[in-house]
């Protein structure tokens, strides 16, 4: 039975129970020195009396004086005896029993499931998900096994289930008629949820985020529906953020050729580009380049006419000749494309980080605090002397995969004051701290519940829900409507947040138009964009796609 007591209760009990003991030792030695040490004998009673009055700090009466330096020696340490009962006696034993009478209890048994997804343990990697759930109205629970996480999500206004599956394995009575489950405990728990959820007869989907790749089959055996491992999914994302290699910034360049192509600029705050409009710099007429948008804040804002303004210390992306990107150079800082790849954090990300990086042909410096075979530096990344070893001005880009949230700002802010034309990348645990991030100056940061919340919701939504990065791309297209117009007077920012950039006529790619230039019924135009924008242009200007031609041959 006392094991099914609180630990409260128990506290409370082991008070109640010690006092009368303590009272009792401690008049038993004041009876013992009053008799042998001052020689002034007291009775069990008196001595007893003694003791209770000096525990409980209600003073002594007229027994308040003692010669012998063992008996005062004595009389201060049960005063301090006293003391602590009176210190400790509230706070520690009766508000804490008190508080689990009068608090309202959690409820240990499932509700009613139909249309509901139940999530087995929560924490950062469902936390995006579990907005994007509320954001569509789907009914949600969550099974939580620790307390103090149970009632802070009790209040958020979520619906809590508390108890231990090992102990409680009645509390999945009902889970039949889930909607979905997904579990998001360590591996191991994970597999006792599946195993209890499938033999209670779901046959629905089971969702599982393993910490280990090589649990994956093992799940799904047992009766998992799919397996994720976030952490390996947002270290690859965070690999293709720092290599060209791996994912191009800009999908589909390649059609321009090597005449024409599309660079980042970081725009410091002393350049004459910042803070300035397009309608007042004019771009494509002073330096013929177009600007297709600019990254700020991990987003991507694409160019919507003259009004938009340049911000500093945002990437601009820049389309243009060759020799017109380099003249725009002077003005911006441009990224280093070139040089290694610093990884600080060797964890699971930052394995996959550098075995991804590595597999992509890059060279990388790897940063930790512990020494290991594929560690290059070991130090602390707050420190010049590590970052100086580390080579980081000479980086192309710096990757923080830290395990650590408040670790990763601060590091944030320290690379970002001794490196300021890195490119840097940073991951977090919880995705609020992304914003933090930002601030901090980091130029893209993801965490790894925006990863799981993304895999997530688009398999119990079926849709990508939560859109991680926005990807331009380049499409080479038909003139459709644009036929007889100027590429760049045809309000085409203004209308679908695209950009003409180049022209096909020909056996010739056009970036610089006269003020006189129309495009013809057999020209090519190159229009460059995010996915939403490009669909926008096609529908505006009734464009579509254009077939590469196999040879110059076949256009005679």
């Amino acid at each position: 039975m006392a094991a099914q007591l609180k630990r409260s209760t128990k506290r409370l009990l082991a008070l109640i129970l010690s006092i009368p003991v303590v009272i009792l030792a401690g008049g038993l030695i004041y009876m013992f020195g009053m008799t042998y040490l001052e020689h002034a004998p007291r009775d069990f009673l008196a001595s007893v009396e003694w003791a209770a009055e000096t525990l409980t700090t209600t003073g002594y009466g007229s027994d308040a004086r003692w010669t012998h330096p063992l008996m005062i020696v004595f009389v201060i340490f049960f005063q301090l005896v006293g003391m602590s009962f009176y210190v400790l006696i509230f706070p520690v034993f009766f508000l804490p029993y008190f508080e689990e009478r009068f608090e309202a209890r959690l409820p240990g048994s499932l509700p009613e499931m139909a249309g509901r997804v139940l999530i087995h343990r929560y924490g950062p990697a469902v936390d995006s998900l579990v907005e994007e759930l509320r954001r569509v109205g789907t009914a949600f629970v969550v099974l939580e096994q620790d307390e103090r996480q149970a009632r802070r999500l009790r209040d958020r206004g979520y619906d809590v289930v508390f108890g231990a599956l090992d102990e409680q394995p009645g509390m999945l009575s009902g889970v039949e008629a889930a909607q979905a489950l997904i579990t998001n405990a360590d591996d191991h728990a994970d597999a006792t949820f599946i195993m209890m959820a499938r033999e209670r007869g779901y046959t629905g989907p089971i969702l599982a985020l393993a910490e280990d790749p090589l649990h994956r089959p093992p799940m799904e055996k047992i009766g998992a529906t799919a397996v994720f491992t976030p952490s390996h999914v947002l270290g690859a994302a965070l690999a293709a953020r720092a290599s060209a290699r791996i994912s191009p910034k800009v999908e589909g360049l390649q059609l321009l050729g090597e005449r024409v192509g599309i660079a980042d600029f970081r725009v410091q705050a002393s350049s004459p580009l910042a803070r300035q409009r397009l309608g007042d710099l004019r771009m494509r007429a002073h330096h013929g380049v177009t600007v297709i948008g600019q990254w700020n804040g991990g987003r991507f804002a694409s160019a919507e006419g003259p009004d938009t303004r340049i911000e500093a210390g945002a990437i601009l992306v820049v389309a243009g000749a060759l020799a017109n990107l380099a003249r725009v150079e002077r003005m911006a800082t441009p990224l280093r494309l070139h040089g290694p790849i610093v990884v600080a954090g060797y964890g699971a990300v930052g394995r996959k980080v550098v075995e991804m990086l590595h597999d992509a042909g890059e060279t990388t410096i790897v940063i930790d605090v512990r020494a290991d075979p594929e560690v290059d530096v070991v130090g602390n990344i707050l420190e010049h002397a590590t970052l100086e070893h580390a080579r980081v001005r000479n980086a192309s880009a710096v990757v923080l995969a830290l395990s650590n949230d408040s670790a990763g700002v601060f590091a944030t802010a320290v690379v970002r004051d001794y490196a300021p034309e890195v490119r840097l990348i940073a991951r977090v645990n919880l995705a609020p701290n992304v914003a933090r991030l930002y601030q901090a100056g980091a130029d893209f940061a993801l965490s790894v519940g925006q990863v799981a919340g993304q895999i997530l919701a688009h398999h119990l939504l079926g849709e990508s829900a939560i859109t991680v990065e926005q990807r331009l791309k380049l499409a080479r297209v038909a003139p459709g409507t644009m036929v007889g117009r100027h590429p760049w007077k045809a309000e085409v920012r203004e209308k679908t947040a695209s950009a003409v950039v180049a022209v096909e006529r020909g056996t010739e790619v056009l970036v610089e138009f006269d003020p006189e230039f129309q495009v013809r019924a057999d020209d090519v135009l190159f229009v460059c964009g995010t996915t939403t924008g490009l669909d926008k242009y096609m529908r505006e200007f009734r464009a579509t796609s254009a077939e590469r031609p196999a040879a110059p041959a076949a256009r005679s």
